[in-house]
């Protein structure tokens, strides 16, 4: 508790600073939202034109995309503002988190916590209970086991990909756009069923980055479907194995960077 105290401190400075303007806070809020909803939207526009996508319904594609808004949505409103390390790097500002005798990670959430993003983890909580009512699913122990555990997997995973990208400001500043492309671009390749990309461009965004284990291969395993790729049936598990996986890498990344890091005067 004691080491905890200070992070508790700066954040709860942090959110009062925010709430306190409460007409721009819940236009925040309200704007944040937004972008989930829309995100949701385009799925519904896209089967205005066809009445399945890759073999799926309506319904069970909402349930692939509800899994990836929530685990994206509190990923982002968790640890999402790590992605301002670069500005900590450009600026120096990093060599005064460096100085304290505290996490540099466990401060960086802290000092930019973004409660605004809170109403993305609602409407995707909403959204994700509803599509688990709504489909047809078979809820046995094993299902309500993989329905409990593809959220926390989903977001570790989403998690570990934030720091990845921030972490590559280490060693090239301006590489936002570079680490966004797999941020939100993965959040994108997750919102619809894998089955439905070609060739390489699958390969490497639902294996070799493993993003098909986000909510595609979890969801096949709730509703009992085999996959259309042909893959065997205890894929649907992989999704602890890829999240543990992506957060050693994390880990990993992220300690090298800082120990890479020489300071805004070097």
């Amino acid at each position: 508790m004691d080491e905890a105290r200070p992070y508790t401190r700066m954040l709860t400075a942090q959110v009062r600073s925010i709430v306190q303007y409460r007409t721009s806070f819940a236009l925040d809020v309200t704007s944040q939202t937004v972008f989930t909803v829309l995100d949701i939207v385009t799925v519904l526009v896209t089967f205005h034109v066809t009445p399945t996508l890759g073999g799926f319904s309506q319904r069970q594609v909402l349930l692939i995309g509800a899994f990836t808004a929530f685990a994206f949505a509190l990923a982002d409103l968790t640890v999402g503002n790590i992605e301002r390390l670069s500005f900590y790097v450009r600026t120096g500002l990093l060599d005064a988190v460096l100085t304290r005798p505290l996490s540099a990670m466990g401060q960086l959430l802290v000092l930019d916590f973004a409660p605004r993003r809170i109403g993305r983890v609602l409407f995707a909580t909403g959204l994700l209970t509803t599509m688990l009512t709504v489909n047809d699913i078979d809820w046995t122990a094993w299902r309500v086991l993989l329905a409990v555990i593809t959220p926390v997997c989903a977001t570790v995973f989403f998690s570990s990909v934030f720091v990845i990208g921030a972490s590559v400001a280490f060693w090239w500043i301006d590489a936002g756009q570079f680490a966004h492309s797999f941020t939100y671009g993965g959040r994108d390749f997750t919102t619809y069923p894998s089955n439905i990309y070609q060739g390489a461009f699958r390969r490497i965004f639902a294996y070799a980055l493993g993003f098909g284990f986000v909510s595609y291969y979890p969801v096949l395993g709730l509703l009992g479907v085999p996959d259309p790729l042909g893959l065997p049936p205890w894929f649907v598990w992989g999704g602890p194995v890829v999240a543990t996986a992506a957060a050693l890498i994390a880990a990993a990344i992220w300690r090298v960077g800082l120990r890479h890091y020489k300071g805004a005067g070097s």
